[in-house]
């Protein structure tokens, strides 16, 4: 099981550390009104979401949003930080083309997250990530080859894998998140000149410090994006007549890559309406 991801281990270690520096139609939404359409440097009197979208991506940028929002559990997601009384999380399109990120996280005083941004990248309705980290965008590949669904679904459980990563972010202590910020290049830095000996004395004290190695912190975040990915779509094809494929596709996914995280998922798959006559044992 961890054979299958080592070698992608030092390609995990750099995007974290390159994340850690940097912190990646339908009736009219009722939920607009609560939404801002402004720029970046505007100062926040109260929380929100803010809506921050080129003019030539506006019309596939709602349609995403509409598929994400077709689901209870999208609507109640985006009614929480639309209504959220300090939190401003921005939305905007970036060059990512295919891919999304979430980051520029800030807190205030108190501890309390106060501001985060979603990008999306132009063409998130394209493009699947590998199974390995990311089981349940990946299982959707072959429901679109077989015209099963649309790009707009991609596009929207990528966009609720990034409202995933702004929730476990939320639950993160600023200390924690600070130290992590400060020592992932510190223990990058000693990894990659020892020889890969993740069992320095060293690393085992940072990564007690800050809850794990760069590796295992990373991938957490993924596996609980994917979860709230994974919610979206239990709403979104609990009726569609291949539900329960897709669950199956997203079950050996998990089993393969993700075993240590696969009780996550399981609690989904089993949640009340998620799957019928499914199975996740």
């Amino acid at each position: 099981m961890k054979s299958k991801r080592m070698p992608g281990t030092l390609f995990v270690i750099a995007m974290f550390a390159c994340c850690a520096v940097s912190a990646t139609a339908q009736k009219a939404n009722p939920l607009r009104s609560a939404t801002r359409n402004v720029s970046l440097a505007e100062p926040a009197e109260t929380g929100g979401i803010r809506e921050v979208i080129p003019s030539k991506f506006q019309k596939r940028y709602e349609e995403w949003k509409a598929e994400f929002l077709s689901t209870d559990i999208g609507k109640a997601q985006w009614d929480m930080y639309a209504h959220h009384p300090h939190l401003v999380l921005t939305i905007t399109i970036n060059s990512n083309s295919k891919g999304a990120g979430s980051g520029k996280y800030k807190w205030n005083d108190s501890g309390e997250l106060v501001a985060a941004t979603i990008s999306l990248g132009s063409e998130i309705e394209r493009g699947y990530p590998s199974s390995v980290y990311y089981p349940v965008m990946n299982a959707l590949e072959p429901f679109e080859s077989q015209r099963l669904i649309d790009g707009s679904m991609l596009a929207a459980t990528k966009l609720a894998h990034e409202f995933g990563h702004v929730m476990k972010i939320s639950s993160v202590p600023r200390s924690l998140y600070d130290l992590q910020i400060q020592l992932v290049p510190v223990y990058n830095k000693i990894f990659l000149s020892n020889g890969y000996n993740v069992n320095d004395p060293r690393l085992v004290d940072i990564a007690q410090k800050i809850g794990g190695n760069p590796v295992q912190i990373w991938e957490d975040r993924e596996y609980w994006g994917e979860a709230n990915a994974m919610l979206f779509l239990r709403d979104r094809v609990a009726k569609e007549k291949f539900h329960c494929r897709l669950f199956g596709k997203i079950k050996q996914a998990v089993e393969e890559y993700a075993k240590d995280y696969e009780e996550r998922f399981a609690e989904i798959a089993k949640s009340q309406g998620a799957i019928y006559s499914c199975s996740w044992k």
